[in-house]
């Protein structure tokens, strides 16, 4: 099962576990995913694929693992704006931590073997001394913004479940994940907003002074290790991330010089309760996952360039 499977991260690892032959359920309300997202996995799962209109939130979540007994359960679903946790902490609540306990009663009453859980590297760690990055996942857990309390909060429930009940875990610390499907509206990923607006020649925005650095890791790279941790890294955080800092400045550097392109820049006000600097060490992910990201920015920010031209192209030619 994989809640907030029509997502852009989650549809990439539902293809990638039907490819592997598994039978798969997906659940999401559809408010940030899309079945678009989904096309393929409907149109070669057949059987295999199973899609469930359902809110993390609501009662009938549980009675559905319940119903459908998974084997593992890959917990995606949740609220990740950081400005809209900060404006409303309790809808954030309300998705992230409420959501994810529906999904644990209905697993620990299922039986289900293991969760693995997709959590916030950029926000669990809070604001780091810049001599702690790349950080480890021995950091302290001191979230500065109520999506990153959130985050952990469902760590700290999935280690009571482990304990109390024996219903294993596996919890993936994820950077900044970025890819073809990611959504390209304000806050949901800049590399997505950046090769849009290169796209079709708007202007980009840069949120403060475009100094602030996180750690892109490409969806492909992340849903390996997703798919991994699925019978590995039992009872642990690892970090999912390539070690390495990327200012927003140097990532649109990048993206333009791949498109030939000189943008106008508007800078907006800073987010509130982004931090500022963030790197994630993946030596644990390597040991325990054996897992390591392969996808270069230069070769991903391509990508999904090009399938931010694809769109363009075809918003053009259908109006």
């Amino acid at each position: 099962m994989v809640t907030g499977g029509a997502g852009f991260i989650g549809s990439t690892l539902v293809d990638r576990l039907l490819a592997e032959g598994h039978e798969v359920d997906v659940v999401d309300d559809l408010s940030s995913g899309s079945l678009t997202n989904l096309a393929e996995a409907r149109a070669s799962g057949g059987r295999a694929l199973s899609f469930h209109q359902l809110d993390v939130r609501a009662p009938e979540t549980t009675a559905l693992v319940v119903r459908r007994h998974p084997e593992v359960i890959f917990h995606l679903a949740a609220q990740v704006d950081v400005p809209a946790s900060v404006s409303d902490p309790v809808a954030d609540a309300d998705v992230n931590i409420l959501g994810s306990l529906r999904v644990l009663e209905g697993a620990r009453a299922a039986g289900t073997e293991r969760i693995v859980y997709a959590a916030s590297g950029a926000t669990l760690y809070g604001e780091p001394d810049p001599g702690d990055l790349p950080i480890r996942e021995s950091h302290p857990h001191r979230p500065v913004s109520p999506y990153g309390v959130s985050t952990k909060a469902v760590l700290d429930y999935l280690a009571a479940y482990r304990e109390l009940h024996a219903l294993e875990f596996s919890a993936l610390a994820l950077g900044s994940v970025y890819g073809p499907r990611q959504h390209p509206r304000a806050g949901a990923g800049v590399v997505a907003a950046f090769a849009q607006a290169l796209a079709t020649g708007s202007p980009v925005t840069v949120f403060g002074d475009g100094e602030q650095t996180r750690d892109y890791v490409y969806v492909d790279d992340v849903v390996d290790a997703l798919a991994r941790a699925a019978t590995r890294g039992g009872g642990l955080v690892c970090n999912v991330g390539t070690g390495r800092e990327t200012s927003v400045n140097a990532l649109l550097r990048t993206m333009s010089a791949l498109a030939g392109a000189d943008p106008e820049i508007r800078h907006a006000p800073v987010r509130q309760g982004e931090p500022r600097r963030n790197a994630l060490d993946p030596t644990r992910a390597a040991i325990h996952l054996g897992w390591r990201s392969w996808t270069t920015l230069d070769v991903g920010s391509a990508l999904v360039a090009e399938e931010a031209k694809r769109r363009a192209g075809a918003a053009s030619t259908s109006r």
